[in-house]
Formats: C-alpha cells, structure tokens, sequence
C-alpha cells in the first residue's frame, strides 16, 4: 500500500515510513492511494469470524507487505485481546463499550497496534525514537501504556493544564522510565500545533527519529475500523437493517476510521458527528464554510478540539464533494448542560451510566432520531464513566465504582514537567534531550 501526503501529493511512502515519519512535508497527513474493499462474502458472514481474524483481514491490506503475515496477525490480535461489546441502552440506541482495555479508552486499540507496529518497524533501528504525541485526555494514556518501557522509544506527551480529568492525568503523567509529560498551560489545539511544529523543525528532526502516536499516524488512525466491523458484527445478531452511528468527534480521527469502513463496503445508514461547544464541523455543514475556532474547554475535554486535524481525511475520501459529505454525515453541537442532563436522563430511566463525550453523543443520537424516527443505530462509548467522577456523580447523585486496576495508579505520584503554550519551550526540551542522550553515550 502507497500512502500520499494530502498537502503534496508527490510524497509519497510505504506503510512502514508513514507509520515511522508520523506526517509529511508541510505538516501534511498521509492517506492510502487506494482504498481497499472488503469481500462481500467477509461482511455478509462476519459472525463466523474471530476478534482477531476480523482485526487482521482489516489491517491487512494496508499493511501489504511491510510486516510478515505471522507477525501481523500476532499484532492485530494483541490489539483486540479484551471485550469490545454492543450493549443495547432502549430500543433504538445501543453502544459500542470501548473502555474495557487497559487504559478505560477507545484509544487503546490504536494505540496498541500502532505501538506493535513501530516496535517491530524499529527493532534494528540504531538511532534513539522520540514518539511526540498531543493529547485532550486518552490518547496520553493510551500511548503511554502501549510504549511503557520499550527498549529505544522515548515518549514525549503534552497536554493542557487542567483540562484532563484526574484519572487521565494519572494514567499519563504517573509512569515515567521512558515517558515524558509535559503540562501545557493552554490548550489542545496550542499542544497540536506544537506538535506540529516540531515535525517541521530541521535542527530537532536532525538530532532525533520523531513519530507521532496521535490519530494523524496511519498506524494510530487505520485501526480504529475494527471496532466498527466488531460492531457491525453484534448489530446484525439483533437487527436487520443498516445502523446509524454517531461518534464523539474530536479530532475527527475516530468518525474519520468509521466511515473508511463505509467506503470499503461496510454497510451504515449515516454518520453523526457529535460534537460539544466546540462546533467547527456543525456550523462547516451549516455554511460549507471552514473556521478554525479557539478550543473551550467543556465536561467532554477530549473533544475539546477547535481546528480538528484529521477532518481533511474525510473530505479526501467524499473526493471534497460537500453534498456528497452532507448526504451522509450530520453533526450536533451538545453544550454542557444538555450533556449533564442526558447523564441523569439515561441513568434514571435505562439504568445506563454515561460519561460526559458518550452523553454528548447519545443527546446528539436522539437529536436525530427524532426527525427520523423510524431508524435506529449505535453510539460509540469511548471512555469509562470512572474518568470523570465528578460530572458523573453529580449527574447520578450516586458514586462510582473505581475498578481495581486504578487503585494503585492513584496512588502514584504526579510526575511533570510545564511549559508554556510556545513552540520554542517545547524546542528546548527536546533538544536537552538530545545532549542528555550524547551525555550518557559518551
């Protein structure tokens, strides 16, 4: 597979560079020259199929051959080792529970595979890796427990000063070995951009092999389609007719994954992108009109993104055709009232608990259905409602339950280093990293 950089479609890599380089020049995101098609006797028979044989057969052919087929499969199914299920909430929403991994969150699948891959892609790599990743709450944990003291990795993540719930906090800033957290007094999108920068610098990308792990990586984007064929999986044990599915978008990598399995033959009825006060999408599919916004913070913090980066994927892949894009996606702006308000709502009449960006999407869900009542569908639960105790108990007027395998990362200590909101404090960082590692070489 050949990917190309949007931003200079002459640049193009194997899935192995693309995976290493993180993005291409110009700050550029890299995007498969072909989109491969699922097998419709795959689809139509994918309830005698495996997690893990539907995890490979997904990655597969965007892999080629850059990765041997036993290795491969070793990685998707590592990826997937842990429950993924549909569970209905009424009869017209179900959702995908995406936090039984490690670290409670969505991002741990991408996360996982991405960090397989880019081990084996660098197991004779001389040169020290430094794996740069912005995060608005999981993807920090999630890339910190999938590159934990990996031989030759250092991974470096910035995220927004008090804009993370504590148990996010802890999951990325509690390890240390080889992880670095650095605590940006701004926001996501200053972290992002920062990130970015980086990228584009010569002296650092002289010194160090930089990668990132945030969903702009193809190896952190691509898998997140096996969820929705797991999804799709389950819907079809109790449902006959397409699913409408509604994502807590961000970034926009997640709904980006979803609707690359639409385009590979995936069969969906529409797309809803949930969004909270940072409404960038909504009003674009209002006036098809494109205004970056200064991020607010809000409850649903990892969607507290105000210039969503992979939002330029989607529009490659509906060919930039805005009626095209509108005819199967819709977006919702759900701000924080409304956000509490579908927690207690859901809780007192289903029984169900949901977090701040899964209520955010199934207020968005309903938005929909009521004006198409006679569809129904699935949202994605994309983080453990213990991450966010304090909007969920409040909501609930309950408590919740802390898993044990948090109980001894709470009590870990807080290990970070802040920094301001400018690139050139970033730059010294990582250039202090540099002479400590000739330092400890000589």
């Amino acid at each position: 597979m050949i990917y190309y950089n949007l931003k200079d479609h002459s640049e193009t890599v194997d899935f192995r560079n693309a995976t290493i380089k993180g993005q291409g020049q110009s700050k550029g995101l890299f995007f498969p020259e072909n989109i491969p098609q699922f097998d419709e006797e795959f689809i139509q028979n994918l309830s005698s199929y495996t997690q893990e044989e539907i995890a490979y057969k997904c990655m597969k052919d965007f892999v080629g051959d850059e990765i041997p087929s036993e290795i491969l499969w070793e990685i998707a199914s590592e990826t997937v080792n842990f429950e993924i299920p549909l569970v209905k909430i009424n009869n017209q929403i179900s959702i995908l529970e995406l936090f039984h991994g490690p670290t409670l969150a969505f991002k741990d699948i991408g996360a996982r595979f991405m960090s397989r891959c880019l081990s084996y892609f660098l197991k004779d790599q001389q040169k020290k890796v430094t794996v740069l990743v912005a995060t608005s709450g999981d993807t920090g944990g999630a890339v910190a427990h999938g590159f934990y003291k990996i031989p030759g990795i250092h991974v470096v993540i910035l995220y927004p000063k008090n804009r993370v719930s504590p148990v996010q906090e802890k999951q990325l800033t509690a390890l240390g070995e080889n992880i670095s957290a650095l605590e940006v007094d701004g926001s996501f999108d200053d972290c992002q951009n920062m990130v970015k920068a980086a990228f584009a610098d010569q002296e650092i990308n002289h010194h160090l092999l930089l990668t990132s792990a945030n969903s702009i990586n193809v190896a952190r984007w691509l898998p997140q389609q096996i969820y929705y064929l797991l999804a799709y999986k389950q819907w079809l044990e109790q449902n006959r007719e397409k699913p409408v599915i509604c994502v807590p978008s961000g970034n926009f990598g997640n709904i980006c994954a979803g609707i690359l399995t639409y385009f590979r033959g995936l069969p969906t009825e529409h797309f809803i992108a949930a969004c909270n006060d940072n409404h960038v999408i909504p009003d674009y599919l209002k006036t098809q009109k494109y205004q970056p916004q200064q991020a607010v913070p809000t409850l649903s913090n990892a969607m507290d993104v105000g210039d969503p980066s992979n939002f330029v994927r989607i529009l490659e892949l509906f060919s930039h055709r805005f009626d095209s894009l509108k005819n199967k996606i819709s977006a919702y702006s759900i701000n924080d009232q409304e956000t509490m308000n579908t927690i207690t709502e859901v809780y007192q009449k289903y029984g169900y608990m949901l977090e701040p960006h899964s209520a955010v999407a199934f207020a968005s869900m309903n938005q929909y259905l009521q004006k198409n009542p006679e569809k129904k569908g699935f949202i994605l639960g994309t983080a453990h409602p213990v991450k966010f105790p304090g909007a969920v108990e409040k909501a609930i007027q309950n408590s919740i339950e802390i898993p044990e395998s948090l109980n001894d990362l709470m009590k870990k200590e807080k290990k970070t280093i802040e920094i301001n909101s400018d690139f050139e404090e970033l730059r010294r960082f990582l250039l202090s990293k540099i002479e400590d590692d000739e330092q400890n070489i000589s």
